[in-house]
């Protein structure tokens, strides 16, 4: 797993900013899946093990730097963050998702 990948699995938002300040790429993929698609499924993942609330943290980070949440990338099978978003109930970041995507057109 890369460095910024880490981050966003331990949900590490100064080491993140401190990557992608450096220079590691946004849209960066490991996995088969995006920076923005990884924090999409940690997200859905910590809500169902812990039973806590859903929350946007890494990825309204990772939009505010420019990840594009329709991207997917070819090979990862998963769809875009957005159409994650959708399968694991993420309500949360689906509105955040598609306010960031109106905002670009």
């Amino acid at each position: 797993m890369t460095p910024a990948h880490l981050a966003v699995e331990n949900e590490d938002l100064p080491r993140l900013r401190e990557l992608l300040d450096g220079g590691v790429d946004v849209e960066e993929i490991d996995g088969g899946l995006t920076l923005l698609q990884h924090a999409v499924d940690v997200e859905i993942d910590a809500h169902a093990q812990t039973g806590g609330p859903l929350h946007v943290d890494v990825t309204a980070y990772l939009l505010a730097r420019g990840a594009d949440p329709l991207a997917s990338p070819v090979g990862g099978g998963v769809g875009s963050a957005l159409h994650m978003a959708h399968l694991g109930g993420h309500w949360l970041a689906i509105s955040l998702i598609e306010a960031f995507a109106a905002r670009r057109t």
